[in-house]
C-alpha cells in the first residue's frame, strides 16, 4: 500500500479513535438503555476506563453497594486504581453482576465465557455503532468521559484519579493528593 495512502488511513483512525461522543449521540444510546448491549458502551462512558479494564472486570472486584470498582490490570502501572460508578449506570453493572451467577467476570458472553475484545468489538461495539449511523471507537468512550468532567468543572486532579491518567500527575498531585471513593463518585455523578 502507498506510504499515503497509510498515512491517510492513519489519520482517520487517529482522528476517530480520540472523538468523543456528541450530545446526541449519547441521547440516541440513552434511547436504547433496554439493550444490554448498548448499556455497556454507557457502561464505558460513565466510567472512562479502557475497553479492556471492563472487559477483563471480575466480580469480585466489583463493589456495587459502596458504588466502585477496582481495576487490578491496566495498560498502564498508573492505571491501577479505585473506579467510581454513576449512579446512573449502575442498575446496568447490577444486572450484568446477576446475570450468571457462576461467572467470573461481569461482562460476558450469552454462553458466560469472558468476552475477548475481538469478538465483543466485531460482534458487538461496531454493529451497534453502524445501527444508530455514529463513528466512533470503544476508546471515544473515554474521551467522552474525560471531557464531560472537565465540562462540568471538576477538578482536574479527581479527572486523573478516576481514569487512571496518574502519569501525567506532578510530583505534589501524586504526593499530596488522597480522594475516597465517596468524592470521586460525587464527581462522576456530576455528569
Amino acid at each position: 500500500m502507498p506510504h499515503r495512502i497509510l498515512c491517510q488511513l492513519w489519520i482517520w483512525f487517529d482522528r476517530t479513535a480520540r472523538n468523543k461522543f456528541e450530545k446526541n449521540e449519547i441521547d440516541l444510546l440513552w434511547e436504547q438503555k433496554e439493550d444490554k448491549y448498548y448499556q455497556i458502551v454507557l457502561m464505558l462512558i460513565y466510567s472512562g476506563v479502557r475497553i479492556s479494564e471492563l472487559l477483563d472486570l471480575k466480580k469480585e472486584n466489583v463493589h456495587l453497594d459502596e458504588q466502585y470498582f477496582d481495576v487490578i490490570c491496566s495498560k498502564t502501572e498508573n492505571g491501577i486504581r479505585k473506579v467510581p460508578i454513576a449512579g446512573k449506570v449502575l442498575p446496568y453493572y447490577k444486572a450484568w453482576y446477576e446475570s450468571c451467577p457462576e461467572c467470573e467476570y461481569l461482562l460476558h458472553t450469552e454462553d458466560g465465557k469472558h468476552f475477548q475484545y475481538r469478538n465483543y468489538y466485531y460482534s458487538y461495539f461496531k454493529p451497534l455503532m453502524e445501527q444508530l449511523n455514529i463513528n466512533s471507537t470503544p476508546h471515544c468512550c473515554r474521551h467522552t468521559c474525560i471531557s464531560m468532567l472537565a465540562e462540568v468543572g471538576i477538578n482536574q486532579t479527581i479527572i486523573k484519579k478516576i481514569v487512571g491518567h496518574s502519569g501525567a500527575m506532578t510530583l505534589t498531585e501524586k504526593v499530596y493528593t488522597h480522594f475516597d471513593i465517596k468524592e470521586l463518585v460525587d464527581a462522576i455523578n456530576q455528569i
